[in-house]
């Protein structure tokens, strides 16, 4: 089974300069993407929908972790993903260069809320997601109580765009 996400650029800058900002006292950030899921021919297809940045108020103080994010936290993700019915894609960084891996943590952490995701969400996946600098790692539960599968492939979609004025549209 192959899993891919695809992501516009926007959107993943948007990501990635929200998990950059500091926090009072979380030592990284964290937040949700939502997408689509749809079938592929060898797997599945995630589509980036949008972003949920987790509150500063929603941070609480933790030992031993780099950021604790309450159930408020939770609920606002789940809230966020029913409708449209989303998949749930917990997010964060650990910046550098190059492809990264989840910590111990990330994912003894993750094996214990993601469940919690499909309450709200039965029917679709849901997961983790880690990015660098310049790469992404990703893990995938198509189902509770199975085992994730990897997400293998990123694909960022970019479009620039061309501004073309017609002298008789012109704006002075």
């Amino acid at each position: 089974m192959k899993v891919a996400l695809k992501i516009t650029g926007s959107l993943l800058d948007q990501i990635r300069r929200d998990l950059a900002r500091p926090h009072l006292f979380a030592h990284e950030r964290v937040g949700f993407l939502m997408a689509g899921a749809a079938a592929a021919p060898d797997g599945v297809m995630l589509l980036a929908r949008g972003y949920m940045a987790v509150a500063d108020e929603d941070y609480e103080v933790a030992s031993g972790v780099g950021a604790q994010i309450g159930s408020n936290a939770m609920r606002k993700a789940a809230q966020a993903a029913y409708r449209p019915a989303s998949t749930l894609l917990h997010v964060h960084t650990h910046g550098g260069r190059g492809v990264p891996r989840f910590s111990g943590v990330d994912l003894n952490s993750g094996k214990t809320f993601v469940p919690g995701f499909f309450q709200s969400c039965p029917k679709m996946p849901h997961g983790l997601l880690v990015l660098s600098n310049d790469a992404a790692t990703g893990i995938l539960w198509l189902k509770p109580g199975r085992p994730s599968v990897p997400i293998d492939r990123f694909i960022r979609v970019d479009q620039p765009i061309v501004e073309q004025w017609s002298s008789k549209y012109e704006l002075a």
